[in-house]
């Protein structure tokens, strides 16, 4: 169930009318969740206002499709499905073929592999549609799922929350070893203050994340919707190994620069694709913090350049003959 419905004058296309009947319409879709067919809305419809004919609905559905509101999908039964975008991402697919029932997900590998193609073909995509034929696992093999279901916003934000907690951990866990490894008072400062900033973050994200499975007490098992293999174990752990190994002041900061650059782009890249959600904001706070992170480290790495390649003070000449 949708908390807080979008401001519908917010989401009227310019120079529309506005009308009571579509804003019933679009209200009683937008508290809906799932895939509905359009006689489902009617039915949903009737029950609110008997006065509404099959035709207004059909046209509102249409209006919605073309406004962004709405997406249209085919499963494969002879007949389109609609489910509303508002909080509710952009997604893929796996739609059963014996008992007609769909699952969803998003993979950032799919995602790149379609920019790719569209690219190598200097084709401008502004939509993507993915649906995977097969058999469910009920279906299959006459078990029902230990788990499934919930709502795709939920879903969405939990994955969202495991994402950026699995990177600060590693963020955490880099800068603590940068900071040991470190040779310069100073740079051994700038480690330990990144390392408290994202334990700090870390705590945020754990107890939001926490505050997130109190709506729903399956939620932490249900099936995961976000895919993002690269970011599975942090987007620090490479580096982290690095600088236990050991390394010089300015390669650790060459490393944390790469980390949070890498880091950075992630989340801002997938965040800006999102449609507005609680997983779009994760996604774009955790891209905040590493560009200010990113910052400080350009210019700490300068500093230490600096002092690395300074010309050494010569001695006086005093200094020379008390030496001699």
């Amino acid at each position: 169930m949708v908390d807080l419905l979008p401001d519908l004058d917010d989401l009227r296309p310019a120079g529309s009318k506005r009308s009571g009947k579509r804003e019933l319409i679009l209200n009683v879709f937008l508290r809906q969740e799932g895939h509905l067919s359009a006689d489902d809305l009617v039915d949903l419809i009737r029950r609110e206002d008997q006065r509404i004919s099959r035709a207004t609905v059909y046209r509102t559905l249409q209006w919605m499709v073309e406004a962004g509101i709405a997406r249209k999908v085919d499963f494969g039964e002879g007949r389109f499905r609609f489910e509303h975008s508002y909080r509710h991402p952009r997604h893929f697919h796996l739609i059963c073929k014996v008992c007609n029932r769909s699952s969803e997900f998003l993979s950032s590998d799919i995602e790149v592999l379609i920019e790719e193609i569209a690219a190598a073909r200097s084709f401008s995509a502004n939509q993507s549609v993915l649906q995977i034929y097969g058999t469910c696992e009920q279906c299959r093999t006459g078990r029902p799922p230990t788990v499934d279901g919930g709502t795709t916003e939920l879903l969405f934000a939990r994955d969202a929350l495991r994402i950026a907690i699995a990177t600060k951990r590693s963020g955490l866990e880099f800068y603590s070893r940068a900071s040991q490894a470190a040779h310069e008072p100073r740079a051994r400062s700038v480690f330990e203050r990144l390392a408290d900033e994202e334990r700090a973050h870390l705590a945020k994200l754990e107890s939001r994340y926490e505050k997130l499975l109190s709506n729903d007490s399956q939620l932490e098992s249900r099936p995961t919707f976000l895919f993002f293999k690269g970011a599975a174990n942090g987007l620090f752990a490479a580096g982290a190994g690095q600088v236990s190994r050991g390394v010089a002041d300015e390669q650790a900061f060459a490393v944390a620069m790469k980390c949070e650059r890498t880091s950075h782009r992630f989340f801002k890249r997938y965040g800006e694709k999102f449609e507005d959600s609680e997983g779009k904001q994760v996604f774009l706070e955790v891209a905040d913090e590493e560009r200010s992170h990113l910052e400080l480290l350009i210019r700490e790495s300068r500093v230490t350049a600096r002092r690395r390649t300074r010309p050494r003070r010569q001695p006086s000449g005093r200094m020379r003959r008390a030496q001699a």
